[in-house]
């Protein structure tokens, strides 16, 4: 499957120790799909994205819905950082979640029961572990570098059960604890 990094200019400048888990050599299956200069050694491979036929057309739809179905189901990754028993949960990506998360752990040494869901994957989106976690939380605050791009995502996922906000610098401006932790103490009074 393709894959898009969602990456901002903070995180390529940051170093931290990484731990390598030992490598296992796999056999990589061969990639007859891919159009990759063989020399006519085997049969051309023709990447096209119109189909005349509307039932040629129709099955190519309905192959890709099938793909995108079993990546929803077995790709979509987030993580959830004292969402159990948290009343606003904080839902962030990136950057903005490494900030978010000191966040939740002032505002928690401050009695304020906070929690971050971190979407590592935002395509598909993690509708259903959102979902479970609305069943809890009073609150969402989405927090983005941007005017709010998630916040309407944050909303589907949930069916709008519990109100959401947003917080959000632009211009390249990364919200800070701070900022975000007075975001969670108005949220809460």
């Amino acid at each position: 499957m393709p894959a898009m990094i969602l990456a901002d200019g903070a995180l390529g400048q940051m170093m931290e120790p990484v731990d390598f888990e030992e490598h296992k050599a796999r056999v990589i299956p061969e990639k007859t799909w891919a159009c990759n200069g063989h020399a006519g050694k085997r049969q051309h491979n023709i990447i096209n994205s119109l189909y005349i036929e509307p039932e040629v057309l129709e099955k190519t739809v309905i192959d890709r819905f099938e793909k995108y179905k079993y990546i929803e189901e077995n790709e979509v990754i987030c993580d959830k950082y004292l969402c159990d028993d948290a009343d606003i949960v904080v839902v962030a990506y990136g950057i903005t979640a490494r900030v978010a998360r000191s966040a939740v752990r002032l505002a928690r040494e401050n009695g304020i029961k906070a929690g971050l869901f971190r979407c590592v994957t935002l395509y598909p989106f993690p509708n259903k572990e959102l979902c479970e976690v609305a069943d809890t939380a009073k609150k969402f605050l989405s927090v983005e570098m941007n005017m709010g791009q998630m916040v309407n995502d944050v909303k589907i996922a949930i069916n709008c059960k519990v109100p959401v906000e947003h917080f959000g610098r632009t211009g390249g401006m990364v919200p800070t604890v701070d900022e975000i932790y007075e975001q969670l103490v108005r949220m809460s009074k």
